[in-house]
Order: C-alpha cells, then sequence, then structure tokens
C-alpha cells in the first residue's frame, strides 16, 4: 500500500513588534477599564508596529527571517509564498512580493489571500495543494496583519481585540503520511449585516 504524500507543517516562527498598547492606555482613549477588556478577552495588552512606512509586510519579512535562519534554509531553495492578510501595504504590489524582496527570495510565486480571520487557513490550505500534487516541496505561509492601521480606537467593541503581528510557517512533503490531513471550508456571507 503506497502512504499518500501529505503537507506537513514543518517549522514555525512569529513576530510580534516592540511597542505595547496596554489595556490602560485603551482606557484612557475608549470608554473601557482592564478589568472590561480582561474580564470579555483575557488581553491585557496588544502589540503595535509604529514606525514611519512600516507595513505588514515588515512584520512578515522578520517572521519568514526567523524560519528560513531556523530551519537553514537558503532564500533561493523556497519555491512558492502565499501571505494571508486582511491589511495589505498597497493594493499591488502584494504584500507576498514585498516580503520575498526584503527576504532576498526571487523568481518564485507569490500572492496574498484575503479572508479576514480565516485567511491563514485559506493560505494553508491552498498552499498544502501545490505540496500534495508535487508541484512544490518548500512553501512558506505567512500570516500577518497590522490591524492598528484600521481599527477604529473610538469602538471599544472591536479597538480592544486587536494588535498587530506575524507568523510563518514551513510546509514540505511528509513522505510517513503524517501532516495535515483534512480541511472544510466554509463560508456564509448571509451574515454581512
Amino acid at each position: 500500500m503506497t502512504i499518500p504524500t501529505r503537507a506537513a507543517i514543518t517549522a514555525v516562527h512569529g513576530y510580534l513588534p516592540p511597542d505595547l498598547l496596554t489595556n490602560a492606555e485603551l482606557a484612557r482613549m475608549v470608554d473601557t477599564s482592564d478589568a472590561w477588556i480582561t474580564e470579555r478577552t483575557g488581553i491585557k495588552e496588544r502589540h503595535i508596529l509604529k514606525g514611519a512606512g512600516l507595513g505588514t509586510s515588515h512584520m512578515g519579512a522578520e517572521a519568514v527571517r526567523g524560519l528560513l535562519t531556523k530551519t537553514r534554509t537558503r532564500p533561493e531553495d523556497i519555491e512558492l509564498l502565499i501571505c494571508a492578510t486582511t491589511t495589505p501595504d498597497f493594493v499591488h504590489p502584494c504584500t507576498a512580493n514585498l516580503i520575498c524582496d526584503m527576504v532576498g527570495i526571487r523568481n518564485i510565486g507569490s500572492f496574498d489571500v484575503q479572508a479576514a480571520c480565516s485567511g491563514f487557513i485559506y493560505a494553508l490550505i491552498v498552499a498544502r495543494q501545490f505540496i500534495e500534487t508535487g508541484t512544490y516541496k518548500r512553501v512558506v505561509v505567512v500570516g500577518a496583519d497590522k490591524m492598528s492601521a484600521i481599527v477604529d480606537y473610538t469602538d471599544r467593541a472591536t479597538c480592544v481585540l486587536f494588535g498587530d503581528g506575524a507568523a510563518a510557517v514551513m510546509l514540505e512533503p511528509s513522505a510517513d503520511g503524517n501532516g495535515i490531513l483534512d480541511a472544510v471550508l466554509r463560508s456564509d456571507g448571509s451574515g454581512a449585516k
């Protein structure tokens, strides 16, 4: 019996910007308190990317650099990079293209996936298919968002939830049958209002 090739996550690396936005600071911006936020979310602080000209791609590049270092992978060994983001730096070029440029990854396919909170899962499933069909052997999937750029800091229902950060995973074939076994993707646009 032949064991099917599965895509496996072989490494993970994340990046959080150093600046923090605490619950106490939010309480000075909007009608809330540390107790109110903590009771409802468990969140005490969130990381915020500060600095002129810094966007989602900068955090994504840091996550990918760390991933390559951790796995001792050269940039030229990456065959595809997919970035899941709701806060791209620009409409074009896509954030994945910018990340590749910053990290020194050249002449590969790279593109963004935008599906809000579930974007990383969608990107992971897309990447999985490239591995399982044998098209690529080493794919990087990045999930990155600079939510501080789009959050309404006068809306206490949402501003307490979001911060900035990025993570990257390496997907490679697994010959022993371990890896991503299945996925079910569903959505319902009727709840938009």
